[in-house]
């Protein structure tokens, strides 16, 4: 059986009593530099335990959590050689003159992204720390310090783009993609009605429409969801267009694997707007977490009224996406009504769909379904 983190630490982990500093090094002009090093190793171990508590038990993100195990043992490694566990003989706490020294403004705990947020700055501040001051007493162990700090970042943007997604779009379980219809009338007021229905999510999608109609299809969106909830509108993003989506002041893009690669959408469109892509396989889930994606679409699941597959989305591909990445995701592709339970014994919990209400006789009422659906 596989020890838990409370056990027993491996041998690369413990403390070695191979290499010890002189008194000379643990004395004098460097004494103060070993008391910051254990201080820095410290607050770099805590800062990553709470990173790794939140994607493990709050966003159930099996990626993000080895992660964040990952960096947290790489660390615990790298304090394990060479005269680095000696650091301890130096540690004193009543003497330490910065204990009590509150700062006069200290980072909110008011939600999970606060958390992961205040953590990640603790802990790449430590890590800078630990980096500097390795380099006088230790410098064979900076490198790997300085390696760390950088992959902190990647841990620090996924977690946190997981964090704001799902405080974002909470409570959103279905996004309708909606073409341009024949003329604007009629894209209006097929818009109104599913906002008046409680439609939480708009992907505006036409491949046929010039790019003039369709950036005005979005600003009439935009309009009619503010018009209809000025304090929480609904979502409002656009398909492919990254530069449509940041010139109109969409909520976000939604991208594909013949886009714009995530870091250059992202780039379009900011740091505020959503970002969706998606992703046909495990891999490509992984990759767009990686890469920033607020959330994915997922699939093609089923024949689609609106546009044909080659191969649907294996039932292994969307379990495991909604069991081991805390982004939300939402199946696309022939979603209707009778094929939401079959989603949902795969842990599915979001859907966008097109036909099965842009073309049903009573659109407001299979939008009404869907949402019903979504909240049972």
């Amino acid at each position: 059986m596989k020890p838990s983190d409370s056990e027993t630490r491996s041998d690369s982990e413990k403390p070695s009593d191979s290499v010890k500093p002189s008194a000379c090094q643990l004395s004098g002009a460097t004494a103060g530099v070993w008391r910051a090093i254990d201080a820095s190793a410290n607050r770099a171990g805590e800062a990553l335990r709470v990173v790794e508590d939140v994607v493990r038990f709050v966003l159930n993100d099996a990626q993000l959590t080895a992660l964040a195990k990952d960096l947290r043992h790489t660390l615990a490694t790298l304090l394990a050689q060479g005269a680095l566990p000696q650091r301890v003989a130096l540690r004193d706490v009543a003497g330490d003159i910065g204990i009590g020294v509150e700062p006069p403004v200290s980072l909110r705990r008011a939600s999970p992204a606060d958390l992961v947020a205040a953590n990640m700055a603790r802990a790449a501040q430590a890590v800078r720390s630990l980096t500097e001051c390795a380099a006088v007493v230790a410098p064979e162990a900076a490198a790997g310090f300085e390696h760390l700090r950088y992959r902190l970042y990647a841990l620090e943007r996924g977690a946190l783009a997981a964090t704001r997604a799902r405080d974002r779009l909470a409570g959103i379980s279905l996004c309708v993609l909606l073409d341009g219809r024949a003329d604007l009338a009629d894209f209006e007021r097929l818009m109104a009605t599913l906002v008046e229905a409680g439609v939480r999510m708009f992907q505006i999608r036409d491949k046929a429409l010039g790019m003039p109609a369709l950036a005005v299809r979005v600003e009439r969106a935009l309009a009619i969801v503010r018009r209809h909830s000025p304090t929480d509108p609904a979502i409002v993003v656009v398909n492919d267009r990254a530069d449509i989506a940041a010139a109109v002041n969409a909520d976000g893009v939604h991208t594909g694997a013949d886009d714009l690669p995530a870091a250059l959408a992202r780039r379009v469109i900011g740091p505020a707007a959503l970002l969706g892509r998606t992703a046909h396989s495990v891999a490509e889930a992984r990759a767009a977490a990686a890469d920033g994606a607020d959330y994915l679409g997922i699939g093609p699941c089923f024949p689609s009224a609106t546009k044909s597959f080659g191969e649907f989305a294996p039932p292994e591909f969307l379990e495991t996406v909604s069991r081991e990445i805390s982004l939300p995701a939402f199946a696309i592709g022939g979603v209707t009504l009778e094929r939401l339970d079959a989603l949902a014994a795969l842990g599915v919990t979001r859907v966008a769909v097109a036909s099965a209400v842009t073309h049903a006789r009573d659109p407001a009422a299979a939008a009404a379904a869907l949402i019903k659906w979504g909240r049972d």
